[in-house]
């Protein structure tokens, strides 16, 4: 199918439907008052959550941790625009959107604690395990979404990555391979302006990174990352695009990584103190609260609920991570194939005995 390319151009600006004071901008409706509170909520949760994880690396209860703190309304929108049947492949930095997307948080963060790659079941979720190598997940979600599609199933698949991986080639392989077979994906980048300490400007010299889906005839938008109502309402058109049979769709969230890369990284060292300060006036839970209390739809006592709500999920986090868990040889060799293979017998049997003698000494 060829398509007109001026159609797959992305908008000159972001989509903003609400600007940082919390006043509508009048583009577009902005979605209704349930459909906000439960984003608004659920960035409070997430919030909280990044808070909680962040302390528990501290703790020494989590390994590392790559905080969305500043983009948590593009993993909420992500999740919360997705139907039952959808799956959503998140990166190492989309804990919140696996958590939006109803998985328990303790089983997203085992991963960052080393118990297991995955501590949660990906095809009763409807979430693939997090992927730390940039762009590898891309090229698993369009093969989800073709074996969908090939069964005749209306499954979109909800593709994250960040700025980075769109100069990775398996970005290119997964566009293209996604737009030639119609595959129903919808590719979402966090710019987040820093790929680690790499600024975009030393990554790529096009218009957007929106722009990027003209080469594979993959139409793509941009949209405000700090705007949960524009969020909502680009990635809900992007899926429903996608899932009506228009294939592949590409959305750019032009976002702000307000912490460092993780708790290993000083971002001192290549960011300035006033660069993160002037995204902070952006942030995107205030912004939210200022548009619902403006429209008399959110009060004190609901903020103050949904406050609770989040220390509450906090609680089980802690709960959960500070627990330590005896960990067993025979999950070696168990969870590698379905039944073990001779080798892995062999193996197993090596190490019992192993184990065997030290509890002897």
């Amino acid at each position: 199918m060829t398509r007109d390319p001026a159609a797959l151009l992305p908008s000159a600006e972001p989509v903003m439907l609400i600007d940082p004071s919390g006043a509508p901008t009048g583009l577009a409706d902005v979605p209704d008052d349930d459909t906000m509170l439960a984003a608004y909520g659920a960035l409070v949760a997430a919030r909280r959550l990044n808070d909680q994880a962040y302390a528990l690396v501290r703790q020494g209860r989590l390994a590392v941790y790559p905080s969305s703190h500043g983009q948590e309304a593009c993993q909420v929108a992500a999740a919360q625009v997705l139907g039952a049947d959808d799956w959503l492949f998140p990166t190492y930095r989309d804990t919140v959107a696996a958590v939006t997307r109803g998985v328990d948080p303790v089983e997203v963060l085992v991963l960052l604690k080393g118990d297991w790659h995955s501590g949660y079941d990906p095809y009763r979720t409807k979430v693939a395990p997090q992927a730390t190598p940039l762009a590898t997940q891309l090229l698993h979600a369009v093969g989800v979404g073709y074996a969908a599609k090939l069964r005749g199933e209306p499954t979109v698949v909800m593709a994250l990555c960040g700025d980075g991986a769109t100069s990775e080639g398996d970005f290119h392989e997964a566009l293209n391979f996604a737009a030639v077979f119609g595959v129903p994906v919808v590719f979402f980048v966090q710019n987040n302006e820093y790929a680690i300490s790499v600024p975009l400007a030393r990554q790529s010299v096009a218009p957007s990174l929106a722009h990027k889906g003209v080469g594979y005839g993959v139409p793509g938008e941009r949209v405000d990352g700090n705007d949960v109502a524009a969020l909502l309402a680009v990635l809900g058109g992007a899926v429903a695009k996608a899932r009506a049979g228009e294939g592949p769709q590409l959305v750019e969230a032009h976002t702000y990584r307000m912490q460092a890369h993780t708790n290993a990284d000083d971002a001192t060292r290549y960011r300035q103190d006033d660069e993160v300060a002037a995204w902070v006036e952006r942030d995107p839970l205030t912004r939210a609260e200022a548009y619902l209390r403006g429209r008399g739809a959110l009060g004190d006592d609901q903020v103050t609920a949904y406050a609770a709500e989040a220390d509450r999920m906090a609680a089980h986090v802690r709960d959960g991570l500070n627990r330590d868990v005896e960990p067993n040889p025979d999950d070696l060799f168990d969870f590698v194939y379905a039944r073990r293979t001779p080798q892995l017998e062999e193996q197993a049997a090596l190490v019992a005995d192993e184990l065997s003698r030290e509890d002897a000494r």
